[in-house]
This record gives C-alpha cells, structure tokens and sequence, in this order.
C-alpha cells in the first residue's frame, strides 16, 4: 500500500462483495465517470449512495489496482436519479424497484428527507397501506440511525465495525446514548479504547473529574487487568494511583466516583486482610457464585467412613493393576464426595487413576460427561481415556440470547444431563469460564477436577486451581509417585528435577531430554530450524509441522515467536508463485501455513463433512489450506473443522510454528524444541520451564545456555494475581492468608500502557 493517504468521493455504482459480520465490502464507485474498485470495512453500503473515501491505491496481483479505504464518510443521494438508484437497490427492507419509482414520483428530491423525518407520510403513495407504512418508517428509522452513527464515527476516524457493535447493541436510539455518556462505547460489547472515548467526550465538553469519565476509566483499567496481566480484581489503593497518573483526577474524584459506582453496582468492593479491593461485575459473580457454589457441592458428599475400596479391588482384578494408596484415596474420594481436585506432575498416574473413577461411575449406571478448556485438551483427553471429551465451551453450548448477546445454551434453567463431569488441565480454566460450567451442573451432579498446580495459571483471569486448593475447602488429592515405567523417561524424571528446585541433567545424549549448548542467537535459531525441518524428521520420521513444536517464554527477541515464525515459515513453507498469500501487520499468511487462533471468536462457523458448528478459541491450532484474494477469504483446517476468515479476522491469527509456553498449556506434541538464552528476566522462572517441559511426549530439546536453564530454576517467582476467591471460600475474609500468596510484584496496565510480559 502507498503510504500516500488519498481523498475520493463517487457514487456507489454495485456491491461486489459484502460481509454483514465485519462490515468488509467490496463496490464499484463511479468517481466522476471513473469506476473505481474500492475494497474496506465500508459496513452497510448502498447503490446510489455517495461515499466520501480515505485510503490509499493498491495493485492487487490478480484484480489490479483497487483503492483501500481506511475511513468512509456517507452522504445520501441528492439527485432523483440516484435517490430512486438507492431505494430501488433494497436500502430499505419492503421498497422495491417498482415502489421506489412511485415514492420517487410524490416526493421528488425530498424523498430521503420525508423517509427520515416523516415517512409515515407514505401513506400518500398508491399501494402503501397503513400497515406497510408503519413497517417501512420502523427499517427507515433503523437505516438512518446507522447512517447518522457511521457518519458520526467518521469524523474520529473510527472503524465501521465499532459502529456497527454500536447500532447492534442499542439501536435506533445509539446516538441519544451516546451523546448522554459517550464511554457507553468501551463496553465489552463494542469494545472501543478507553482514549477514543475519551476524545469524543473532551469534544462534548464532559469535565475530567465526571463521575462518567472517572467510572469508565476505572472499569478500562480493570478490565486491561483482567485481560492482560489475569487481574480478577485490584486493591483499591493500586486502582486509586492508576486512575490518578491515567485520567489526570484528584484522590478525592476518584472515591467520590468510586462510592457512586459501587452504589450502582457498576463495580463491587470486597475487603481481604484489610485491605479494600475492586471488581468489575463479571468477575465479583463469577468469584462469589464458585464461592457458594463449591460450598453446596459439598454438602452433597457421602460420610466420611463411606468405603468403596471393594469396587477398587474388582477395578484391579479386571484390569490387572494395583493402584497406589494416593490413587486408591483418589478414587474412593472422586465417587464418594460431590467433588474433588486430582493433581500431581507427568508419570504420577492421573490418567490410570481417572480411568478406574470412570470407569467405577459407569459401572454404577452414572452418565459421566468429560472436559477440557480446548480442543487439544479434550482431544488429549479423549485419546488417553477412550471416551468423548468435549472443550467446556461446546459441552455448554454457546448460542445468542434474544438481545444478541453470546451466551450458554446449559444453564441454572437448562443443566447438562449428567451426573458426573470431569474438567482434565484446570490450571488453564479461569473464574468466568468456570461459573458457567458450574451454573450447569444441576444439584447432586457430582464434580471431578484435574490439574497440575505447578504450571502456569489460565490465561483468562484468576488463579482458580490454586485458589481452589490453598483455600482447603475442597477435597485434594495429589499424586507423588513417579510409576516405574515413567522413571525411564529422562522428560519425566527432568520435570520433576525442575519442579523441586534441581538442575535437570543436561548430560545424558541415549534418552528423549536433550540440551544442545549455544550462546549465539544466530547459530541457535539456526540448529532449531535444521532440528525442525531437516534432523529431526530424518531421525524419528516426525512431521515438521504436525508432530514438532517450537516453544519459547517470549514473543519478542531473536528467539521470540514473533522472528521464530517468520525465520521457519521461510523454511518450512517458502513463498511459491503456486500459493497464495496475503500480508499483514506482522505476518504473511499463505497456504500451508501452521497457525493459532488468539482469541475466543463465537461466530466463526466451522464445517466437518455434514456436521456444522459455530465457535473457534484461543489456542486452537490449524494450517492455512486456501487464500482466495477474489472472496477476501482464508480458509483453515482445524484438525477436521475447516473454518472460512475474512482477511479483516486475520489478526486474530498467529503463525504457530513458534508459540509461547503460556498458549501451549493444554497442549502435548511428540517432540518439543525450546531456546533458553538470555533476556527477558520476568519470564525466567521455575513453573514455566517446568510447564514446556511437560508439553513434549516423547522428546525434548532445550537450546541456550546451562547459566539461564540455572536461573530459571532458582527463580521461584509466580505470576502474582490479585483474586479473593481463596478468602471467599473460606468465608473468613479477615483472616490473614497472606503468607502463601506469591511473594513477587504483581504487574499492573494503565490506560495504554503494557507491562513487559509475553504477549
């Protein structure tokens, strides 16, 4: 694209191409007798329509030249010619080119005019009953506001999609709200940043210090909290100075703000070791509600002298395995209390011990349903036990409420049809996720969570699993026990190394752990891509793409993903005049690319052979199979759901032949590379070697140097995140648990600001 930034105006001649989702379209504009191609997220467009353009020209290989606007302003048709053009095109739902003519006709060059302040005057054309008036007036009203929005928007150079979450959300009546608070736009439905806001209420003459603007701040900067750094909360104190240092006010505006939100239950407070904190709502009921609920799942438990080591021992018998004492407490616990946590580290027998849980529960006539945060979990899952697992959010079934909200079809009123539901990888379910699932369960149904405490939290807000256990009002058991079988795995027996503080043994070159000695940033991503494309795959006949997996603590440097992918995509697939590509900010995308989903997407629809669905997540992995510049469309395969992206969606894609370990939780790959040099301090510790370690199946590879395989050993700094879940659960909010939450400093966001983490 020319860095040149050009002005154009012309009359929308056809719509080519239009996506109703992302407002991405594709029309021809006669510029002054010149038809020009103009591609952008143009939103609701109209032939006859005239558009005022932004953007620059750029030369499409198979289209040519096109113009691509950054920003559109509309003015509706003046002529009769094209007024009569745009009704007849279908701009208004029930006119058609045979009643735009007649209305044409009666009202001339005023006809938009009557449309927007009097349609019900189009009772005077022939054929328009009373009836079709009134329902004609309701689309004008509706077309017009969207209009009077984009329009608005325009001005601030504001995408069309953030208009069109608008108009979705509130409607005919946008404007009025937005000119009453105009931060109504950084809500979690529309999603414009704070800043933008803030400019169009600067220009509304709204003061600094307004219980509007100080609110809103406040819920922006909670809200980055939770996103970026898993904040569910934050101590009033640290809330305090962020707003102060962000939004310019007086500690005196920000708690007479503050007491108004919360009497308005637009935030909610909670005290824990005398110390205040703040919640945004979502996260204090997803906290509270786990609190009670987690409390009634427990009264649902058996005595405590209830015995079922007879149906243990015909387990043994049939499957010829003697279970340890921690995996026979395991089991006795799982089916004779309403819920539990299994945890314990690689080769410690989970999937042994949840097999006989499951297979006990069957036995009993219990229908049991199986779980996973994501798709690889759940396969994972699936694989090792032999029954069905499905990811929580396709277990809860995610739908549209009547307001188009995205919500959960199993709900309080819906439950799932189950007496048993087992979650595998808790360390990755956050508070939110987790309330749904359990606002599922209908009362008795019996809970079985599993999980290794020591890898890294979810990466949604909370510290669930942790919380959960430290508070010591759920049942535990952990299993410590390396099983002999797994003790000949120097992967296994490495992790376990990690986990307690001891150097892993880099020496040994006859097993699947293997550490390859490089200093240089240049020769280390070097060897990683020969091990990638070229030794490994000789040596082991490994797929470079579906069996090997780079991981790397950061997406910046060297051997961050970020450079990682753009170094192995070059290698493993190249640019070819047979593939198709397209280019964004960070990536080109082409065919056969290997690439990850970074955010939930609810709407995406997916297909596998006659089955279809809606919904890709955070985490999914998937490879590129088709780009078709003509359709704006990239195509990819999910492991059997093949899914169709918008280019305006392709941000939401990364290349993964190179991931971080944080978005490879969940995941196991046969073969794991990771460098491990220098930089990047904040992401040297303990649990997260610990957590790629424990990604790979059958080998392991670690490039750096034993100094910084030493210091992140050492470093047993957690990722501190600031939750009253634990506190809840205990119902004792004053005592002081503060002696087992992480000693390191929590890392806070401010209003545009990012901490220096991974992502």
């Amino acid at each position: 694209m020319s860095e040149q930034t050009l002005h154009i105006e012309g009359t929308v001649e056809s719509i080519v191409f239009h996506n109703e989702i992302t407002g991405y379209t594709v029309i021809d504009l006669d510029a002054g007798g010149e038809l020009i191609t103009v591609v952008g997220e143009l939103g609701e467009t109209d032939v006859g329509e005239s558009l005022i353009l932004e953007g620059s020209y750029i030369t499409h290989k198979k289209f040519g030249t096109q113009f691509q606007a950054v920003y559109c302003e509309r003015k509706l048709p003046s002529t009769v010619v094209n007024i009569e053009k745009y009704l007849a095109s279908g701009a208004i739902k029930g006119i058609g080119p045979g009643l735009a003519k007649k209305i044409v006709n009666v009202f001339g060059d005023q006809t938009l005019s009557v449309l927007e302040n009097d349609p019900y005057r189009l009772s005077q054309v022939r054929g328009i009953s009373q009836k079709m008036c009134e329902s004609i007036a309701e689309e004008a009203k509706k077309l017009f506001s969207l209009k009077v929005i984009m329009s608005f928007f325009s001005q601030y150079e504001i995408k069309s999609q953030f208009a069109m979450n608008t108009f979705r959300q509130h409607g005919a009546d946008a404007m009025t709200l937005i000119k009453s608070n105009p931060y109504i736009l950084c809500s979690d439905s529309i999603g414009l940043d704070f800043r933008k806001a803030d400019e169009i209420a600067h220009d509304m003459h709204i003061q600094k210090n307004s219980d509007k603007r100080v609110i809103a701040g406040m819920q922006y900067i909670l809200r980055e909290n939770a996103i970026r750094s898993g904040h569910t909360c934050l101590p009033v104190d640290s809330l305090l100075e962020l707003s102060k240092n962000a939004l310019e006010i007086t500690e005196r505006d920000f708690f007479s703000s503050l007491n108004a939100a919360i009497d308005d239950h637009e935030l909610f407070d909670f005290m824990k070791n005398d110390r205040e904190y703040t919640y945004l709502p979502d996260y204090f009921y997803a906290e509270s509600y786990i609190s009670d609920r987690i409390h009634i799942l427990k009264s649902f438990s058996s005595p405590e002298d209830f015995d079922y080591d007879t149906l243990i021992d015909i387990e043994e018998e049939e499957k010829n395995i003697h279970y340890q004492t921690l995996q026979r407490k395991a089991i006795n616990t799982a089916i004779s209390r309403g819920l539990m946590i299994l945890t314990g580290g690689p080769g410690t027998g989970k999937t042994t011990t949840l097999d006989a849980i499951i297979s006990i529960f069957r036995k009993r006539g219990e229908r049991v349903l199986l779980t996973a945060p994501t798709g690889r979990a759940a396969k994972r899952m699936s694989d090792l036990t032999g029954c069905t697992a499905k990811t929580i959010h396709r277990l809860l079934e995610v739908v549209y409420d009547a307001s188009g909200r995205l919500t959960f079809a199993h709900n309080e009123n819906n439950p799932l049809d189950c007496d048993v539901v087992i979650i595998d990888e808790m360390s990755m379910v956050d508070v939110v996720l987790f309330e749904k699932l359990l606002r599922a369960l209908r009362l008795g149904c019996r809970l079985v969570m599993v999980g290794d405490t020591d890898q890294l939290p979810s990466v949604g807000a909370g510290n669930l699993l942790r919380d959960l256990i430290l508070s010591g009002e759920v049942p535990v058991v952990q299993l410590t026990e390396i099983f002999r079988q797994a003790q000949q795995s120097c992967i296994v027996t490495n992790a376990h190394r990690i986990i307690s503080g001891e150097l892993p043994d880099l020496t040994r070159k006859d097993s699947d752990f293997f550490f390859f000695r490089r200093s240089d940033y240049t020769n280390a991503t070097e060897l990683i891509v020969s091990l990638n494309r070229d030794r490994l795959p000789k040596a082991y006949n490994y797929s470079p793409l579906d069996d090997i997996q780079i991981i790397s603590p950061s997406r910046k440097g060297t051997v961050g993903t970020i450079e990682l992918n753009k170094v192995l995509q070059n290698a493993l697939n190249p640019p070819d005049r047979l593939k198709h590509e397209v280019k964004s900010m960070i990536y080109t995308y082409r065919t056969g690319d290997k690439v990850m989903q970074t955010r939930n997407n609810y709407d995406l629809v997916w297909k596998r052979g006659s089955e279809q669905g809606t919904g890709v997540f955070n985490g999914d992995i998937g490879k590129i199979v088709s780009v078709n510049s003509a359709t704006q469309t990239a195509v990819v395969d999910f492991d059997g759901r093949v899914t169709a992206y918008t280019f305006d969606l392709l941000p939401q894609l990364e290349l993964a032949y190179a991931i971080t370990v944080h978005k490879s939780q969940g995941c196991e790959f046969e073969a794991v590379i990771m460098p491990v040099m220098g930089g990047f301090e904040k992401l040297s510790y303990r649990n997260l070697l610990y957590t790629a370690v424990t990604r790979a199946k059958k080998l392991l590879i670690l490039v750096g140097t034993e100094d910084k395989i030493e210091r992140m050993v050492a470093n047993i700094r957690r990722t501190r995140r600031y939750t009253c879940l634990r506190a809840m659960l205990m119902k004792e909010p004053d005592k002081d648990i503060s002696s087992s939450e992480p000693e390191s400093t929590a890392e806070l966001m401010t209003i545009g600001g990012m901490t220096d983490t991974e992502e």
